[in-house]
């Protein structure tokens, strides 16, 4: 254990008080909440607690405040930068108990959720309502940690992202005090906006209990679509154009020739191997023709071949898995291997470039690494295929993600389009933001948890 025994003792006799058996030190247990879906090692923290209700996180916060014991909140574990490695130790707060729709507001397009409720188990509850919830990481993320990673997906260039979709949190604080960000009102001006704070703060400030969320009403229509190009920048033109046309669609999924072909063989599809679109279109019968009309014209225009689309649910629901398998499928073209998920997102008027610079950077690496993106606001991934017991590799993938990192940073994009700071990403914040806009983040979590008990390690 990485703390002193007596004081996990003292503070686990305490925690077994509230919780019972849902307070545990068991390896088997310990060893899951330990690691997410990254890249990074795996750092069990000393004691997982299962908490319930907003009143339990709340006793828990407090006596691990008091033995100044570290806080680490557990969702789903389907983050991708270490955010749940427990790296100094401590108490991982597991919050999938905490699963229940608190209540839906029909009337006013919202909800409000408990942190461990999944995505996908939202979007089947509100399904009778004629109202969906948008944001589509691609795994079945909890909505407590997509609001903690500021999470967005294959829909954001149409309905943004977490940050968009939230309108407000209650809060545990470090010292164990409940907090409220806001109300269900569409707009406000009353203050400091607390609820972007923690949007995107990673655990670091606080465990989130609540969420209240926009919602939508499900379309009339919906279409998908897919077409292949003669290569990747004829692609990304006909997205650039399809955007600056004002046509609204709601998915535009960018891959690479490889990672088609990891698609084709892990889901069984049957596309050209070849620069290839997913495309999703939003609205009334009427209008989803004219959309996908409109945009394969676009796409004719930089030759572009085989634009099908389609209605039929179970073809858009393969589709869409398949695009949501793609780590998967990229991870089977190499028996044994790990997968590094890069994240850089760039303006869109220097995604041609960006891209078309990392292509060639992959084109001279040893290394397997298919491409996949959220095109549509510029953002995209690579995936390292890697033997992770191999130092040369790993070193290559250092190499090539750091370039990539900085040639996104120089065309004003960022080092993280959604996949969060966590571990992986601390050392790129100042090149990103500047000495100034991280000492003031350091002041914050200063201000705001004293002791450091709040997933220490991560961001600052």
């Amino acid at each position: 254990m990485s703390l002193s025994s007596s004081i996990l003792e003292s503070a686990c006799a305490e925690l077994e008080e509230i919780l019972g058996d849902r307070c545990t030190t068991a390896q088997s247990v310990r060893d899951q909440h330990g690691k997410d879906e990254s890249w990074h090692p795996s750092c069990p923290p000393d004691v997982v607690c299962f908490a319930k209700s907003t009143e339990e996180v709340s006793k828990i916060v407090k006596i691990c405040a008091k033995f100044k014991i570290p806080v680490i909140p557990f969702g789903a574990g389907t983050s991708l930068e270490g955010h749940i490695n427990a790296v100094e130790g401590g108490v991982s707060i597991d919050l999938n108990q905490m699963n229940e729709i608190i209540t839906v507001h029909s009337e006013d397009l919202d909800c409000v959720v408990q942190p461990g409720v999944r995505r996908k188990q939202l979007n089947e509850f509100l399904r009778d309502t004629g109202l969906f919830f948008p944001i589509d990481p691609g795994a079945d993320a909890s909505i407590g940690g997509m609001a903690s990673t500021r999470a967005s997906g294959t829909n954001a260039v149409r309905y943004g992202t977490m940050k968009d979709n939230v309108l407000s949190l209650t809060v545990v604080l470090p010292n164990g005090e409940i907090i409220k960000t806001g109300g269900r009102a569409k707009k406000s001006a009353a203050g400091y906006d607390l609820t972007r704070l923690y949007i995107g703060s990673e655990g670091t400030l606080g465990v989130i209990t609540e969420i209240t969320l926009r919602l939508y009403g499900i379309p009339e229509a919906v279409a998908a679509a897919t077409v292949s190009f003669p290569d990747i920048e004829s692609a990304i033109q006909s997205v650039i154009l399809t955007i600056q046309s004002g046509i609204p669609v709601a998915r535009i999924e960018l891959l690479d020739d490889i990672q088609v072909d990891a698609i084709n063989k892990y889901s069984g599809l049957d596309l050209p191997v070849q620069a290839t679109l997913f495309l999703e279109f939003h609205g009334s019968d009427l209008s989803v023709k004219e959309q996908s009309e409109m945009v394969d014209s676009i796409c004719q225009d930089f030759g572009a071949k085989d634009f099908q689309w389609t209605t039929q649910a179970e073809d858009r629901t393969r589709l869409w898995q398949a695009r949501h398998d793609a780590a998967y499928a990229a991870k089977a073209l190499r028996t044994g291997a790990s997968i590094w998920a890069t994240d850089v997102c760039v303006p869109i008027s220097n995604l041609a470039d960006c891209i078309m610079q990392t292509k060639a950077d992959m084109d001279e690496s040893t290394l397997i690494a298919p491409l996949v993106g959220h095109v549509g606001d510029g953002n995209f991934h690579l995936a390292f295929v890697l033997d992770m017991d191999n130092p040369d590799e790993i070193a290559e993938a250092e190499r090539l993600n750091s370039r990539l990192i900085k040639r996104a940073l120089s065309m004003d994009g960022t080092c993280t389009g959604e996949h969060g700071v966590g571990l992986g990403k601390k050392k790129y914040l100042k090149d990103e933001l500047g000495e100034g806009a991280v000492g003031v983040m350091s002041a914050l979590k200063l201000a705001l948890d004293p002791d450091n008990i709040m997933n220490p390690g991560k961001i600052i």
